[in-house]
């Protein structure tokens, strides 16, 4: 049987070539390009006219009418929690509150989840980001040897240090301490509206723990003092304005918050926020009064620049790495198509130069080789081919919550008309 640990990895010695795209160069810029592909990079852009110049390509996809757009970065998220459903009962003070609540109140439903096994349940949250067009995903708990694996769904950051939290965190000077040198340490705080929560950045300070590299997560309590402070240490944040809504009623200032030069954007996970990183980008624009384009970057160069990634992640650009996603052509600007997508308006993701999803159309359009390995997931009505072992982690989860008990946020997760032929020859 398949698992997460046991796909089978495509070669990278062949060349390829999208071609017949618009491809997206920034926010709101894009050219009609060809992208060859070598060794899971991104090695010529070549204006459509010179198209024969791919003449050598071993394999070929043409996205004719689709708008191609760099891999989202998830800059936030605990991808155990993917199948869960939202728990809470707010409003609430700050997290311990939540916490703690949550426990007392739903402590069957927790454990019911918790009943699936940790490596499938982790498995479930590269898909969900997979679905959506993430190609990278930071994790915020320990770095599971699942997540390790290079045929995990979507890349995980791999490298950096972290604690949950000034209360729920431990030691956090060791924890820092221990953070692999230039990379990002990153840990929850100011997560709630009270005094508690509002101190929260005063204590990490007189601990030492505020510096370049430091990366705070939500910062809803953080006001303008408290940005005047992060300024000065150089301290990055990650933004979860649906979780905070959803918890607290209410919203990051970003009147304020938008003086830190570093701010992106996480989905945190399913168990707060209003659905996958797409829902979480509309949410941010309609409700936080950020623009279109201030978001887009806040999922591809900011949070490549807050988590010290490298191969020009973010970005499609000549040798950078081939993480990318594509979406029908509306003639929008990135920035404008972002705005509107769902999780059904992805129909091909990209990571290293390997396809990792196709919609049924795009699946026809792949060469063999591309296709190998890749099997259906019906999602909320909609087929999704993935490179992941859908049917061990079905069987998997619905042993324990049972069959249409599968979720993803609001959305069923089934076995697909096509399953029987899930591996494509």
């Amino acid at each position: 049987m398949r698992t997460c640990n046991s796909i089978c990895e495509e070669r990278h010695d062949q060349t390829i070539a999208i071609h017949g795209s618009r491809v997206a160069i920034g926010p709101q810029d894009s050219i009609s390009a060809s992208i060859q592909i070598e060794t899971g990079r991104i090695s010529r852009l070549i204006h459509d006219s010179s198209y024969e110049s791919n003449a050598n390509a071993s394999s070929r996809i043409d996205l004719t009418g689709f708008l191609v757009l760099p891999g989202l970065i998830n800059a936030h998220d605990h991808l155990e929690f993917a199948l869960f459903p939202k728990l809470a009962d707010p409003p609430y003070r700050n997290y311990i509150d939540w916490g703690e609540d949550i426990h007392n109140k739903f402590p069957d439903l927790i454990a019911r989840h918790r009943a699936v096994p940790k490596d499938v349940r982790l498995c479930w949250g590269g898909v969900r980001n997979l679905l959506c067009g993430v190609t990278t995903v930071s994790h915020h708990n320990p770095l599971w040897p699942e997540l390790q694996r290079s045929d995990f769904p979507v890349r995980v950051v791999q490298k950096y240090g972290w604690g949950h939290s000034l209360a729920l965190g431990g030691n956090l000077p060791l924890a820092h301490a221990a953070t692999p040198n230039g990379r990002p340490f990153i840990l929850h705080a100011c997560e709630g509206v009270d005094a508690q929560a509002r101190d929260e950045l005063r204590q990490l300070e007189i601990l030492g723990l505020l510096d370049a590299n430091t990366v705070l997560v939500h910062g809803l309590a953080i006001d303008n003092d408290g940005v005047a402070t992060m300024i000065a240490h150089q301290v990055s944040l990650i933004i979860c304005p649906s979780s905070n809504y959803f918890l607290f009623g209410s919203l990051p200032d970003m009147s304020s918050l938008n003086r830190i030069e570093h701010v992106a954007l996480g989905n945190d996970s399913p168990l707060t926020a209003v659905g996958d990183l797409l829902d979480e980008i509309r949410f941010t624009i309609q409700s936080c009064n950020i623009s279109p384009r201030t978001v887009y970057d806040m999922v591809t160069t900011i949070p490549a620049q807050i988590l010290r990634l490298e191969d020009a992640a973010g970005t499609i650009t000549e040798s950078g790495v081939a993480d990318l996603i594509a979406v029908r052509d509306t003639n929008l600007n990135a920035a404008d198509r972002v705005r509107y997508l769902s999780m059904d308006d992805v129909e091909f993701v990209m990571v290293a130069g390997r396809v990792h999803l196709a919609s049924q159309s795009i699946l026809e359009r792949l060469p063999h080789s591309a296709r190998r390995d890749l099997e259906p997931l019906l999602v909320g009505g909609v087929t999704r081919w993935l490179r992941a072992p859908v049917n061990h982690l079905l069987q998997a989860a619905e042993a324990v919550l049972g069959t249409d008990e599968v979720r993803l946020g609001n959305r069923i997760v089934s076995r697909s008309v096509f399953a029987e032929a899930a591996h494509v020859n």
